[in-house]
Parts: structure tokens; sequence; C-alpha cells
């Protein structure tokens, strides 16, 4: 099924690379930042946060499950449910929000307040992980918050890189649920399996290399090559897995998802968070900002994934910017920019010295 950014949002301009355009977008986040972050409200209603327990799930979960894997640099495998497969099989599949049907019936990548997105892997996802790869990061000992997750790429590899901890938060229950779990899942067993023959044949982990370069193949794409179907994972015993005792899962929008968890005691704070592609629209720069600004460790570090911009909905790098520079909260420093096509960076936030210390 082919899909297109199709968003439901009035075009805010005729001319969306032009002047005009971009000023009225940088008058309206500037009307944005001046106001307090306690009296900021979304533009959507509110969608309730929820955690979701995946040791609560029939153990059949990825029963028949199709796979396809990313290979980047000497990082690990990282396995993620087939994006085709899991749209035919939308019917099949518990959906409450109905985002499912309604995505494939509007041919919509996104469907503003209702689905944002999450069952796609966006580029810039690409675009992080070939970052981590090259700076060779690690994440021992570190708490990491995978926000708006998606598939939750981003979140696996910091758990199958030694995280203390891996929270993965998306604004469908359904993503969470049908995709992000499974993927975490999947990621576990591969991990215990290769232990396993590490085990046998003597090996240690980390022995094996492959070329630099972002790739999807491996033996799922050679079967498809040859006509036959990619494997099929089968769950095993989910209280086996012991790295989903690591990860914890929500859903919701940012509001309620930093009310849920400033309920706890102690708060959680994460010395990294990750969020790829979710600046595109300007209407939610205000609680995502007041969530980062909440969540983050004093010392920690925001890496946002994104594009220059994202036409139909307004948002994007520039204008988020804008927005970041008006708080006065964060230094926003670029650590990669593309220069192809439609220019997509990755940028890290941390704290101003002097609001860490507050």
């Amino acid at each position: 099924m082919s899909f297109c950014f199709n968003f439901d949002l009035p075009a805010l301009t005729t001319n969306p690379d032009g002047d005009d355009g971009y000023k009225v977008q940088k008058e309206k986040i500037e009307i944005a930042a001046k106001s307090t972050e306690d009296d900021t409200k979304p533009a959507e209603p509110l969608k309730e946060a929820k955690e979701h327990l995946p040791l609560s799930y029939p153990q059949f979960i990825l029963r028949d499950a199709v796979t396809e894997s990313v290979t980047i640099g000497t990082l690990p495998p990282l396995h993620f449910l087939n994006e085709t497969v899991f749209e035919k099989t939308a019917s099949e599949r518990e959906d409450d929000e109905r985002i499912l049907s309604r995505t494939a019936e509007q041919r919509s990548d996104l469907i503003s307040g209702v689905y944002e997105g999450g069952l796609k892997v966006w580029e810039c996802t690409y675009d992080l992980l070939e970052l981590i790869e090259k700076d060779g990061e690690t994440f021992g000992g570190k708490v990491v918050l995978d926000l708006g997750c998606g598939a939750g790429l981003l979140g696996i590899l910091a758990l199958q890189r030694g995280a203390r901890q891996v929270h993965f938060q998306d604004y469908n229950s359904t993503v969470i649920e049908q995709l992000t779990v499974p993927n975490v899942i999947i990621n576990c067993q591969e991990e215990n399996e290769v232990d396993s023959d590490d085990d046998k044949d003597g090996r240690g982990k980390g022995k094996m290399k492959e070329d630099d370069g972002c790739k999807k193949e491996g033996k799922d794409k050679e079967d498809e090559k040859d006509g036959n179907p990619p494997p099929k994972k089968k769950a095993t015993d989910l209280s086996q897995q012991p790295l989903l005792a690591k990860c914890r899962f929500f859903s919701g929008d940012w509001c309620t998802f930093l009310a849920l968890v400033k309920q706890e005691n102690p708060q959680p704070k994460y010395d990294l968070i990750f969020t790829s592609e979710t600046i595109y629209n300007t209407a939610y720069y205000p609680s995502l900002h007041k969530t980062l600004h909440k969540l983050l460790a004093p010392d920690g570090l925001v890496y946002v994934a994104t594009k220059s911009h994202y036409f139909g909905v307004g948002g994007g790098l520039h204008l988020f910017e804008t927005f970041v520079e008006q708080r006065g909260i964060f230094s926003l420093d670029h650590l990669w920019d593309g220069e192809e096509g439609l220019q997509r960076h990755v940028v890290v936030l941390r704290f101003k010295k002097q609001r860490a210390l507050k």
C-alpha cells in the first residue's frame, strides 16, 4: 500500500518556501513562546496517557509475525515488523483507535489528533542511528526515553547496548501494543539466540562486523529475492525475556504522559531523550518543550532528528530553533546537516548551565 503525506490541516501559505510563509509561522512561534509553560494548552483534545504492561500479553503476541532488519555499520541488527505485511493484516489486528483502517482508507501517514505517524519508520530515524554508530555512543547505566517512538528502533538500540532503563512513548496505544512492544520482544529474542549460539560456539558477543552504511538486508531480503516470504518470528515465554524488565511503555499525548510520570516517586529523569520527526507541527511545540524540560536530567542530552520543513503542516527545524531560543532553557547545537534533497538534520539540546542548576 502506498502512503503519502496528506495532513488534514489547512495550508498556511501557498508558497511554503517563500519569506511570507516563513514569517507567518515565525510570528506564531514567537507568540507561543511568550506564554507561560503552565498555561500552555494543546491545540488538539488531550489523549489520556496510560502505561502498557507487555508481560500481561499472551505468549502468542508474535505468532506468525514477519520481520525485516536494518544494519548500520557495526551496530547490532535491528528487527521490526514488516510494514507491508502489517498493513495487509490490519483488519485482523486489535485496534480500538481505528487508526489502521483509517490510515488505509485515507491513504495518509498522519491524521492530526488521531494518528501521528507511528506505524512508519521515518528517514530521520536512520540518520540518528548512523550518527550514534559513527560516534561510538554507548548507553551503559543510562536511563533513556524514546519519545514519539513508533517502531522503537532508537530505544531498542539503547537497550541492546547496555542502557539501565528504556522507556518508550507514542501517541497511539495501537502503535505501542501492535508495533513497539512486539519489536522490542523480537530483538530481545534475537539477543538471547545470539547469546546461546555464542555460548555453544565459544564465541563472545560483538564479534560480528558489518560493512559501513545503512542496509536493510540479510536472510530476510535473500528469501524475498528467491520468492520465499521472510522468516516468521515466534514468541517465547515473555517472562524469560530479561531485557523486558528494563523497559516501560506509554501511550498518550505529551501533556498527559508528563502528568502521569510526574506522579511517580521518584520522578524519572532521563540521561538521554531521543525524538525523531516529532517537530512537524508547531502547535505541539509547547507540550514537547515542557516535557523535555521537566524530564531531562540536569546533565542529560536530547537528540532531535528532523527535516528542515514539513510541507502541509508548517513545522520544521528552523521554527523549532526559534521556539527553543525564545524559551531560553536549552541550548541547541547541530550535529549533522544533510545537503541532499529535502534537508535533514540531527541536533542536540542541553540545559543552559544556569537553568540546569535550578
